[in-house]
């Protein structure tokens, strides 16, 4: 698994917003100031967090974006998955019918690779944006 420039930006947006504090508003060209983020690239990434419910967009002249969640409800799983989809280490992971040996999810280096993912996805799930706030990482 590798960790996408979009969903790098997205961690990035999600802990400048929670910074901020939940529901303070913030221009998104202020945004891609800060975190030096390309406005277009980063208008998308923040349309996908919206659609996610992990923040609010805010139209016209106070417009702007906040945070739709608190930060301890914010994990690093929930951007990486509102940004990239899924979670998998390898394609026949999250479709067994993709299995280029064709066993479907029969084999042991799919059952190998199925444990490493659920630890990956719960240490992901683990770690939300409270924690790193005050540096409180397990």
């Amino acid at each position: 698994m590798r960790i996408t420039q979009e969903s790098d930006y997205g961690l990035r947006v999600v802990l400048y917003l929670s910074k901020l504090g939940y529901g303070k508003k913030i221009e998104a060209k202020s945004i891609a100031r800060d975190e030096n983020v390309p406005l277009r690239f980063l208008l998308k990434l923040l349309r996908k967090l919206t659609q996610a419910g992990i923040i609010k967009s805010y139209r016209g002249v106070n417009g702007g974006y906040a945070l739709n969640l608190m930060p301890e409800k914010i994990t690093l799983r929930s951007i990486i998955e509102a940004i990239d989809g899924p979670i998998y280490l390898n394609r026949c992971l999250y479709d067994p019918e993709r299995c280029t040996a064709n066993r479907n999810g029969h084999c042991d280096i799919h059952n190998s690779l199925l444990k490493i993912q659920n630890h990956l996805i719960e240490e992901l799930e683990s770690v939300n944006f409270k924690d790193i706030l005050e540096n409180n990482i397990k």
